[in-house]
């Protein structure tokens, strides 16, 4: 930032010199901000924020080493319906979020093909498999009445929520 600062104060003078600007026109200069920062966690003091596998990697890595939490292709060119898509997944992952609760340990993921949406998450095995069994078919109907299509739900469980951290920051 510094050197940012150093440089505009030589090159602004022998610019303005250089230009012969009038009254009526002037050069704006800003900082440039080469902070990329969304997507990213902060580190903690202690290191002792869990991270998933996905969370663990930059948003750069989309597409390399981390995949797309929504499959659809209602975002290509000339594609119907991209806004009610995007609402429908926000809705989806609000409402397992809500039926699941404190049991959902990753992101959830949506893939819709043809006219079938699979969501797919990993669960704690912290309630008994008869009441887990009745939430997937609770969320299923629910989900398949409320978006007009069959719904699926692809579950993986896991003992600890410690089994999924990825690593600490």
């Amino acid at each position: 930032m510094n050197f940012i600062k150093k440089v505009t104060t030589r090159v602004l003078p022998m610019a303005e010199s250089h230009l012969s600007l009038g009254n009526n026109s002037a050069l704006h200069t800003s900082a440039v901000c080469c902070r990329v920062q969304s997507g990213r966690y902060r580190i903690t003091v202690k290191r002792d924020r869990p991270l998933t596998y996905e969370m663990a990697n930059p948003p750069h890595f989309i597409g390399h080493r981390k995949s797309w939490n929504s499959w659809n292709t209602s975002t290509l060119k000339d594609a119907l319906r991209p806004s009610q898509t995007a609402i429908e997944d926000v809705f989806i992952r609000k409402f397992i979020t809500g039926t699941w609760h404190a049991l959902v340990c990753s992101e959830i993921i949506i893939k819709r093909q043809h006219n079938m949406i699979r969501i797919a998450a990993i669960i704690r095995q912290a309630i008994h498999p008869r009441k887990m069994y009745f939430l997937i078919g609770y969320t299923e109907e629910l989900l398949s009445y409320w978006m007009q299509c069959p719904v699926t739900l692809e579950l993986q469980t896991v003992a600890d929520k410690k089994d999924v951290v990825f690593k600490y920051i």
